[in-house]
C-alpha cells in the first residue's frame, strides 16, 4: 500500500518537471495517485513519460500553465525568481514547495537510504535500487538519471525502503531522515554556494546529524574529505559509522578490484570473509561505490552475499560511461564528469579498460562559477587524453563571469603537455572528431551540459 500522499502534494505544479530531480519526485507521486502537472522548457522523452503516467506537462513557462486549484507548486534551486509560474502562485497564494522537501515528505514513514558525496551519487543510488529490486525487495527511488536497465530515474515501490540521492549542492540533503546515510567523498564544488572547505563540512556535519537514532553512516576511509568528516562526527553517540575503502582499517575493506575490460572483479573482507561480486562498469571508483552500496546494504539487515550476487545485475547509468555505439571501428562513451575528480577517474578507467587505444575527448565545462575556481585542474586532467576538443561553457543556470571562459581550461591543459583544440561551434564538433579518429580509437563526450547530443551525431558522421 502506498504512504499517504501529504495534503500539499495532491494537486502538485511542478516549474521544470523534466529536470532529473523534479521528473522523479513527480513520477513517484503520479504513481501513488496524485494529480500531477508542470511545465519545462522544451518536449522531451521525459516529458512523454510522465504524460504516460497521467502527469499534465506543459511545454514552455506561462501564467495560464498554473491551475487555480493547485495544492503547491514545486521549484528547485535553479528557478528564478522572475519565472512567470512562480510570480503567479504568489498571487494566488499557492504554497511553494522546495523540491527537497517534497522528496522528504516521500520518504516519511519508510526506511531510507540517502546517498551524497561530491561525486558517484548517481551511480550508488542506482546501484542500490538496482540490486534491492532484484532481491525482491520492491524499493521506491529517486535517482539523478535513468538506469540503463528499467530506464527511469524513479519508481514508487510496494516495500519499506527509499533509496534516494541527497544533493548537497544547495544543502538541500540536510532535509532528510535517513536511516542510513552514505557519504562517498566530500570536495569543494559548487562555489556560488560554499566558498571554503570548512563550510562544505559544516554542511555534511548536518546532514550527518539527520541520521534517525541508531542509524548508520557508511563513509569512505580513503578519500581525505570524508576522512575528515568522521573524525568531526564520531562523537554522535547515537550514530554507528561503517568506513569502506582499501584502507587497511576499514569496516569493509577493499582487498582487490581486478580490470576484466568493460566490467571489474571486487573482491572484499567483511565479517572476517572474503567476497568476490563483478560491477559490470569499468574503474575503481564504481567498484567503489559498489562497495558502499554493498555496506548500506548489509547495514539495512540484508545479507551481504545476497546483495553482492544482486549488484552484479546492475548495468549502468546513462551518461556514467555509457558506450552510445561504434562506428568506423570507433567506440562513442558518454560521460558525465564536470569536476576534476570524476573527469581524472573516468579517463583513468577508460585508460585501463582499452589500454591499446587512442583516447579523443570531446570535453564542455559546466558552469563560469566552477569553471573559475576548478579550470586549472580540469586541463591538467585532460593530459589524461591522447587529444582533446574543448567547448565554450554551459552556462545552465549561472550568468556569465566576466573573463572566464574555456581558455582558462586550454592554457592548462597545453602546460600540462595535453594536445588540445578549442572549438566554439558545437555543430562542428562531428566533423572534428571525423577528422581526428582512426580505426581502434575512443571517443569520449564528457560534461554535465548538452555535449551528451553530440554522440549520436559524431556515429552518424563517423559512419
Amino acid at each position: 500500500m502506498a504512504p499517504a500522499i501529504p495534503t500539499a502534494m495532491e494537486r502538485p505544479h511542478f516549474i521544470g518537471i523534466g529536470g532529473a530531480g523534479m521528473s522523479g519526485i513527480a513520477k513517484i507521486l503520479a504513481q501513488r495517485g496524485a494529480k500531477v502537472a508542470g511545465s519545462d522548457a522544451k518536449e522531451s522523452g521525459t516529458a512523454e513519460a510522465l504524460r504516460a503516467l497521467g502527469a499534465t506537462v506543459h511545454i514552455g513557462h506561462a501564467t495560464e500553465h498554473l491551475a487555480s486549484d493547485a495544492s503547491s507548486v514545486v521549484v528547485s534551486s535553479a528557478i528564478r525568481a522572475d519565472n512567470p509560474e512562480l510570480v503567479r502562485a504568489a498571487e494566488l497564494d499557492i504554497p511553494v514547495v522546495h523540491r527537497s522537501d517534497a522528496l522528504a515528505a516521500l520518504m516519511g514513514g519508510l526506511r531510507a537510504i540517502a546517498v551524497a558525496g561530491t561525486h558517484g551519487k548517481t551511480t550508488t543510488t542506482s546501484m542500490l535500487a538496482v540490486a534491492l529490486t532484484e532481491l525482491g525487495l520492491d524499493p521506491s527511488y529517486a535517482i539523478g538519471g535513468d538506469l540503463a536497465g528499467p530506464g527511469t530515474n524513479a519508481r514508487h515501490g510496494e516495500g519499506d525502503i527509499f533509496v534516494a540521492e541527497a544533493d548537497e549542492s544547495d544543502r538541500s540533503f540536510q532535509k532528510y531522515d535517513p536511516e542510513v546515510a552514505i557519504v562517498l567523498n566530500v570536495e569543494l564544488d559548487h562555489h556560488a554556494n560554499y566558498a571554503s572547505m570548512d563550510e562544505i563540512y559544516d554542511s555534511f556535519e548536518t546532514f550527518v546529524g539527520k541520521v534517525v537514532p541508531g542509524g548508520t553512516l557508511v563513509i569512505s576511509a580513503d578519500q581525505a574529505g570524508a576522512v575528515e568528516l568522521t573524525r568531526r562526527v564520531r562523537d554522535l553517540s547515537s550514530l554507528k559509522v561503517v568506513t569502506y575503502g582499501a584502507d587497511e582499517h576499514a569496516d569493509v575493506r577493499v582487498h582487490k578490484v581486478t580490470p576484466r575490460g568493460l566490467t571489474s572483479e571486487v573482491t572484499v573482507l567483511l565479517g572476517g570473509k572474503y567476497l568476490t561480486f563483478t560491477v559490470s562498469v569499468p574503474g575503481r571508483h564504481y567498484a567503489l561505490n559498489a562497495v558502499a552500496a554493498l555496506a548500506a546494504g548489509v547495514a539495512l539487515g540484508i545479507p551481504a552475499h545476497n546483495l553482492a550476487s544482486a549488484l552484479g545485475k546492475y548495468t549502468g547509468v546513462k551518461r556514467r560511461l555509457q558506450l552510445k555505439g561504434e562506428a568506423a571501428g570507433v567506440q562513442v562513451i558518454d560521460s558525465y564528469a564536470h569536476h576534476p575528480t570524476e573527469m581524472t577517474a573516468d579517463l583513468e578507467a577508460m585508460r585501463a579498460a582499452a589500454s591499446d587505444s587512442r583516447l579523443l575527448v570531446v570535453f564542455q565545462p559546466h558552469l563560469f562559477s566552477r569553471t573559475q575556481e576548478l579550470g586549472t585542474e580540469m586541463g591538467r586532467a585532460l593530459a589524461l587524453a591522447d587529444a582533446s576538443v574543448v567547448l565554450d561553457i554551459y552556462p545552465a543556470r549561472e550568468d556569465p563571469i566576466p573573463g572566464v571562459t574555456s581558455a582558462l581550461i586550454i592554457d592548462a591543459a597545453g602546460t600540462a603537455g595535453a594536445d588540445v583544440t578549442a572549438v566554439h561551434d558545437k555543430t562542428t564538433v562531428p566533423d572534428v572528431i571525423a577528422g581526428m579518429a582512426r580505426p581502434g580509437d575512443l571517443v569520449l563526450t564528457m560534461g554535465a551540459g548538452d555535449v551528451t547530443d553530440l554522440g549520436p551525431e559524431i556515429l552518424a558522421r563517423l559512419s
